[in-house]
């Protein structure tokens, strides 16, 4: 079965904020246990849709993408394992299964915000090392609003407060992902990239201002 590009975008943007809302709401009026439990599920499922409508569909894109998930997940092992990059953390049990002390999805999500962020602001006049930094930036906002929230979520937990470190090696490794998209001159549908960042946004900064 085929599907018209534009109805794929649509069909998937649709399922994407259907779950999020959804999480949202019933968080807020008392079952967030419940849905926290089925986090690795939603984030699988964002990730197959990322990978339908994106889409990941050369052998470029699938190995810059297996190359970002590779970094994401030996960077997060230096921080859970060593302390290194990012602080002293341990994650949680409600981000699925983990290899070493860091969930698989984790590795994952890092790739999925690279090429997302990259695509938001590809079409964006201004210079490319701009373009850059600023889907570098996009990345550690949305971190920003995660970190305030994964302590209360089981997702992850820092000893103390969130070090400045933490956010300095997000972007730093951020840009260089950003630096491959670019010399290897990824592109993808922006559209989807949109719904997948601003729903996750939200959620977050819905749960920064709202606490459940």
């Amino acid at each position: 079965m085929s599907f018209k590009p534009q109805f794929r975008i649509w069909f998937a943007a649709f399922l994407v904020w259907l779950f999020h809302l959804s999480a949202i709401i019933g968080m807020t009026i008392g079952h967030k246990e419940w849905f926290l439990e089925k986090t690795p599920l939603n984030l699988f499922i964002n990730l197959i849709l990322f990978i339908w409508v994106f889409s990941i569909n050369s052998m470029k894109k699938a190995l810059l993408f297996l190359l970002f998930f590779t970094m994401g997940m030996f960077a997060e092992w230096l921080g859970v394992n060593h302390g290194i990059l990012f602080g002293e953390y341990v994650y949680g049990e409600n981000l699925g299964f983990k290899l070493d002390g860091v969930p698989l999805l984790i590795g994952c999500f890092w790739a999925l915000l690279a090429f997302t962020t990259a695509a938001i602001v590809s079409p964006l006049k201004i210079s490319i090392y701009v373009k850059m930094a600023l889907a570098a930036g996009l990345m550690v906002l949305l971190d920003y609003f995660m970190e305030q929230n994964a302590p209360n979520f089981d997702f992850w937990t820092f000893e103390g407060h969130v070090p400045i470190k933490n956010y300095i090696t997000w972007f730093a490794i951020g840009l260089l992902m950003q630096i491959f998209l670019w010399k290897f001159k990824i592109s993808g549908n922006r559209a989807i990239s949109i719904h997948l960042y601003g729903v996750q946004l939200l959620f977050f900064v819905y749960f920064f201002l709202v606490r459940v």
